[in-house]
């Protein structure tokens, strides 16, 4: 199988539990809510149509291309560790697979290749399809009007409010998760949705705050 990969790069975990670790992100092409243009957004079957940032359209960004195997994507990504850690470190090289929505492409081939470079493997999913076994950390993020099937993994992040009953904490909170994260929606409205956030996790203590720390820092 071949894999088209929008962007692969050197960076900090921005989000979540894993906040702050050095990571290689894998952002794959595609998302099975939207096409990623903004004349589809009134069109998209998630409610994240009408507010994701995210650029997952094409091959252009960093080290963004077409993979004809598991194999040799596994290695660009084990290069890119490589290159920016020091020899002696005794971290295990870990990878970040996002998208769009990364569980489009991300085959049982692809893990099996990321495991024998020696990488830790976290995916970032909306949760809506099952995954190939071996993902060491699973981190879901519902979205409006996008049935999940994934029940259990290692964290749950909600950007929230989305504004819809099916994406409210309650839904989720019978589900088999580790972590439990509340993150702000970003944009105009991110001042509010940030004192919705703080307020949750306040009256829910189950729940913490996630920010995106990448965006605090100007890291990409």
């Amino acid at each position: 199988m071949a894999y088209t990969v929008k962007e692969l790069f050197f960076t900090l975990q921005g989000e979540g539990a894993q906040s702050g670790r050095a990571s290689v992100f894998l952002r794959f092409t595609g998302c099975n809510l939207w096409s990623g243009r903004d004349e589809d957004r009134a069109k998209g079957s998630g409610g994240c149509a009408l507010w994701c940032d995210t650029d997952f359209v094409g091959t252009d960004g960093e080290n963004g291309g077409r993979f004809p195997d598991a194999g040799s994507l596994a290695l660009k990504a084990r290069s890119l560790w490589d290159r920016s850690v020091r020899d002696g470190s005794g971290a295990r090289p870990y990878v970040v697979c996002t998208g769009g929505e990364p569980s489009l492409q991300l085959d049982q081939a692809l893990v099996d290749a990321l495991h024998a470079h020696e990488f830790e493997i976290a995916i970032e999913t909306n949760g809506t399809r099952p995954l190939p076994r071996g993902i060491d950390w699973v981190c879901v993020s519902p979205k409006a009007r996008a049935p999940i099937v994934l029940e259990r993994g290692d964290e749950l992040k909600l950007v929230y409010p989305q504004g819809t009953s099916d994406t409210e904490p309650e839904r989720f909170e019978h589900l088999a998760f580790r972590h439990w994260f509340v993150q702000p929606m970003d944009g105009r409205a991110r001042e509010e949705s940030t004192r919705a956030c703080i307020a949750l996790c306040q009256s829910r203590p189950r729940w913490r705050l996630s920010v995106q720390t990448h965006k605090l820092v100007n890291i990409p």
